[in-house]
């Protein structure tokens, strides 16, 4: 599914349906080049599952937990160096666990991922229009159009 998106507001609300969707358990893989909109869309993500804190990106701690309806863990593996520093911070507690975990990019680790993750890519087309892709085969999305 592809979804465009004219202005952050719009890519806040595509995440906050996307929230509503999501269950314990869900992984999502969320890529995009830098400034595409990636923490936003995971703001919204917060929203639609109950969170009530501000979301920033873990850039330098690598993992952020909020409560929600359901846990979240939002995690920035951008600066990672070896895979070896998740699994120093439970990383597999974490994916396995009760929660959703929310992955920026999550391509740099796509290796140590089970199959079964959603998979967004958001696409910068200019300074506000943005192109959501998401690839999601356990998650229905019907409640996203």
């Amino acid at each position: 599914m592809i979804i465009k998106t004219k202005s952050p507001e719009e890519t806040f609300e595509v995440g906050v349906k996307i929230g509503r969707l999501l269950k314990k358990g869900d992984i999502i893989s969320l890529n995009g080049d830098l400034g595409a909109g990636k923490t936003h869309l995971t703001k919204g993500i917060a929203k639609g599952i109950e969170v009530d804190e501000y979301i920033t990106s873990p850039t330098f701690t690598l993992v952020n937990e909020y409560t929600g309806r359901i846990p979240l863990y939002h995690f920035d593996v951008y600066r990672i160096n070896d895979i070896e520093e998740l699994y120093e911070i439970g990383f597999d507690e974490y994916i396995y666990g009760d929660g959703v975990s929310v992955i920026e990019w999550g391509d740099i680790i796509k290796e140590i991922l089970p199959d079964n993750i959603i998979n967004i890519n958001i696409k910068k087309i200019d300074d506000n229009t943005r192109e959501i892709h998401i690839d999601a085969k356990e998650l229905d999305l019907g409640g996203l159009k």
